[in-house]
């Protein structure tokens, strides 16, 4: 694979050297004034620019350097940008990460920190590439409401698509906020039921002693208030469906009664005696393992078999990889238009915040998030802050190295580092200044991984 290019805008050329010769990983592109530093980049399209804030005609300022960082974003408003600023200039970091630029790190430079940095930057561009080419041509999925990329989820859309046409019952498992019910909504509206009924009913939200009547219906003077007779939901959408959410928490008494109901679509309202025979679909979902609860008795174990002849589990958003990021911006686009807003995309911590975070809310809980985040947005990119998400962890420090022989190859690094900055890539410079001859050091060369041409002079 082709390196990435690393655009660095440095006028000090000792610095540049030394720049090229840390990061053999890049194609390093050197430009050491804005308009050498626009030209490139227009021609170049570098992965990743790292910018010192002290450019000519201002280098002991910094306002030719704000002023290259303010071109650059105009131009290329989704390259990540590193400045590279003086020890003590806090405030100018500070300013920078405002005007939109990815990171900071302070001079005198160290190389191991900044490879550090260039890396996380080069991933979040890398990423954000792919979702942009994933949202301009996602793959199409069969089932209304449901956007993704993802092949585990466009897998379940497939499942969906060919369980339709035909009217055995499904039970759909997920966490709380995956999109069961758009799910159960797509096994109705995709197959012969359509223009029937389709009607949801969430065991959890029905109070037990009302649940029965909700079902079933009843009859006048069943009970106390029972004024009329009143037809349950299975009747209502005789023909249709009746998707049963949170199957595990129906009481184990109406477990009985609702398999006595599946195994005959035949029932009997509360109070009655007349026997009602209806056609319907049953599609239950649940967050719960039925297996479990069927073992210590709190569920049926036949109405378990009955209610899952097919089983669809739906992935969780964070197993769904960059479908995180293509839903929010899809809920950002929806919710900015809704409510006027002028929010066009999230800020690099954002976007490292929503890759960082768990979603036990799943797809709900992004969905919240953005529309809140959208109402509360303060610039035109929403922070992670205004996502209300903690920012994204930093790497933990390793532990210390005590290898003699790592320690003396870094060691060899810096200093051939250092030597070929000092020398500006004269070996024969270089290797005088370290006391070894010009054959060692092509040697020392190749057990570093640097290339003895990238960029040297041989001139004595």
């Amino acid at each position: 694979m082709s390196k990435p290019k690393l655009l660095i805008v440095e006028d000090d050329p000792g610095l540049s050297a030394q720049y090229r010769w840390a990061f053999p990983e890049w194609r390093v592109v050197l430009a050491a004034t804005r308009a050498q530093a626009e030209q490139l980049a227009a021609r170049e399209q570098p992965a990743v620019t790292l910018l010192d804030l002290g450019l000519p005609p201002d280098a002991e300022g910094v306002s030719e350097g704000f002023a290259t960082l303010e071109a650059l974003r105009r131009a290329q408003p989704d390259l990540p940008i590193v400045v590279a600023t003086g020890q003590g200039q806090r405030e100018n970091a500070l300013r920078a990460i405002a005007l939109g630029a990815y990171d900071f790190c302070e001079k005198p430079v160290d190389p191991a920190l900044l490879r550090t940095i260039l890396d996380r930057a080069l991933r979040l561009r890398e990423l954000e590439q792919e979702n942009r080419r994933l949202a301009a041509a996602p793959r199409p999925s069969p089932v209304r409401g449901i956007i993704t990329a993802d092949e585990g989820m466009l897998k379940v859309c497939r499942t969906i698509e060919r369980l339709a046409s035909v009217s055995v019952p499904v039970l759909i498992f997920g966490e709380s906020g995956t999109g069961k019910e758009a799910l159960a909504r797509a096994l109705h509206e995709l197959g012969p039921r359509a223009r029937k009924p389709f009607i949801p009913i969430n065991c959890a939200a029905i109070p037990e002693n009302l649940l029965e009547a909700e079902l079933f219906g009843h009859e006048r003077g069943a009970f106390t208030g029972a004024v009329r007779m009143t037809p349950g939901k299975f009747e209502i959408a005789d023909g249709g469906t009746v998707f049963l959410d949170e199957i595990g928490e129906m009481p184990v008494q109406l477990q009985a009664k609702l398999l006595r109901f599946l195994q005959d679509q035949v029932f009997e309202r509360i109070g009655g005696r007349q026997q009602i025979r209806v056609d319907v679909r049953i599609v239950s979902a649940t967050n719960q393992s039925l297996e479990d609860q069927a073992q210590s008795g709190q569920f049926r174990g036949d109405l378990l078999y009955r209610l899952n002849s097919m089983t669809v589990r739906v992935p969780p958003l964070r197993a769904r990889g960059n479908d995180i990021v293509l839903l929010a911006r899809y809920f950002l686009a929806r919710y900015a238009e809704e409510f006027g807003r002028r929010v066009r995309g999230f800020d690099p911590g954002a976007l490292e915040a929503m890759a960082a975070h768990d979603w036990p809310g799943n797809v709900r809980e992004l969905q919240n998030r953005v529309q809140r985040a959208v109402l509360m947005a303060e610039g035109g990119l929403i922070t992670a802050e205004e996502l209300e998400l903690a920012p994204a962890a930093e790497e933990a420090p390793a532990a210390p190295d005590l290898d003699l022989r790592s320690a003396r190859l870094r060691t060899e690094r810096e200093l051939i580092d250092k030597a070929l900055a000092l020398s500006h890539g004269n070996l024969a410079q270089a290797a005088r200044m370290l006391g070894v001859s010009r054959p060692t050091l092509y040697n020392l060369l190749g057990t570093h991984g640097l290339s003895p041409t990238r960029g040297a002079s041989e001139a004595s």
